[in-house]
């Protein structure tokens, strides 16, 4: 266990733990400290803290000297020189046409590392890039791609509740947020309302998820059934999860009732989340008498199966004529099959192609079974030609 003191670098950046090296810091002290990055200036935000070292400081970063007026103006100045490279970067990105969008340029406090961060949809070859910086910087050049999360902690804004972006004043990363924690919270779930100006799910909504958890684990649910401090039996209508206040839908005969209730006046087994009885799907069971030797579980199961339809009832439901008999129909389609098998009666799709020509339906060309021409009587190009909707009118 050792001493370690948090320091702040940049306005997006994490508090990281560095050791004290024997010099007197307080909040807000302005230092010089060494870092993954370099050599940076940062603003003491802890005072020491016994930590484990290994876990909090595993490289072994420490703080150098506080930072003199001197140490501040060059900072100032390398800000400056970092919008300058930003322009410059900017028109050279133009220049190759390399599909990325710059978000900003960093200078490490003695200058000897130039990081650029960028934003782009997938890998871009940036090589023929950093040697055109490195040559008009004289210096390391770093291209970093970031995410938009990232850019928007980078950047900095105003949220929709009025302040300034969690991400971009005290948060030290990002916790990973679903959208089961609107769900909880009863937030609306449209996405322009619960999304950041990143355009992801907002950081707040980790802010509050543990507390909506445990009111949510004692608390009923929408739609669940309920006891009134009248002994009435009601159904849960709508939640105040932070004031755990209740509204419950009550029906007595024909008067109807919806009154708030605070949770602790219900009784409900909050871990059986029990539905109203009205509340449930209305299953379609047909008007037939179920037979009285089944037993409680085919009743049960043959109420919610939906029986399958047979040949009869198929042939019931194209023939709505009611006076028409079934048994009449069958032998008609029997007699009908006779006659065309006999050859007796012909139907339009017996029209088959010629014996010596082969095609799908006759790949040998022997096809022996009966068809039927028709010509009209005309010749075109020197061949007769075939048409199956004339009818023979002499016949």
């Amino acid at each position: 266990m050792a001493g370690l003191v948090g320091v702040h670098f940049r306005n997006a950046g994490k508090v990281l733990f560095l050791e004290q090296n024997n010099i007197n810091v307080h909040i807000n002290d302005k230092v010089i400290a060494e870092t993954q990055h370099g050599v940076e200036m940062g603003i003491v935000r802890t005072m020491p803290q016994e930590m484990n070292a290994e876990k909090a400081n595993p490289n072994n970063f420490k703080i150098l000297r506080l930072a003199s007026a001197n140490d501040i103006e060059k900072d100032r100045e390398n800000k400056r020189e970092e919008d300058e490279a930003y322009k410059i970067c900017y028109k050279k990105i133009a220049e190759h046409g390399l599909e990325m969008k710059l978000v900003e340029a960093q200078y490490t406090f003695d200058k000897k590392k130039l990081t650029f961060y960028f934003l782009a949809d997938g890998r871009v070859d940036f090589r023929a890039l950093v040697k055109d910086l490195a040559a008009s910087f004289h210096t390391r050049i770093e291209l970093r791609q970031i995410g938009v999360r990232d850019e928007t902690k980078i950047v900095g804004g105003i949220g929709i509740c009025g302040r300034e972006l969690c991400c971009a004043t005290f948060l030290n990363g990002f916790a990973p947020v679903s959208i089961k924690m609107a769900k909880e919270q009863n937030l609306s779930l449209n996405p322009t309302k619960i999304s950041g100006l990143c355009g992801r799910l907002m950081c707040c909504l980790k802010n509050e998820e543990e507390a909506y958890e445990e009111l949510n684990k004692r608390l009923p649910r929408r739609g669940d059934e309920v006891e009134t401090p009248d002994g009435k039996l009601g159904e849960v209508q709508s939640v105040d999860i932070l004031r755990e206040k209740v509204r419950v839908f009550t029906e007595t005969g024909d008067s109807r009732e919806v009154k708030e209730y605070h949770a602790s006046e219900l009784k409900y087994d909050p871990e059986v989340h029990k539905k109203a009885k009205h509340n449930k799907q209305n299953t379609v069971i047909p008007d037939t008498k179920l037979p009285e030797e089944k037993d409680e579980y085919e009743i049960r199961e043959l109420k919610q199966t939906k029986p399958e339809k047979t040949v009869e009832d198929t042939l019931n439901d194209e023939f709505v004529d009611e006076d028409y008999d079934l048994a009449t129909f069958r032998e008609e389609l029997k007699e009908a099959e006779k006659q065309y098998q006999n050859g007796t009666k012909k139907h339009k799709s017996d029209f088959k192609p010629r014996k010596d020509k082969k095609t799908k339906q006759n790949p040998t060309g022997n096809d022996k079974r009966p068809y039927k021409k028709k010509f009209n009587g005309k010749k075109s190009n020197g061949k007769k030609s075939f048409n199956r909707n004339n009818k023979n009118k002499n016949k």
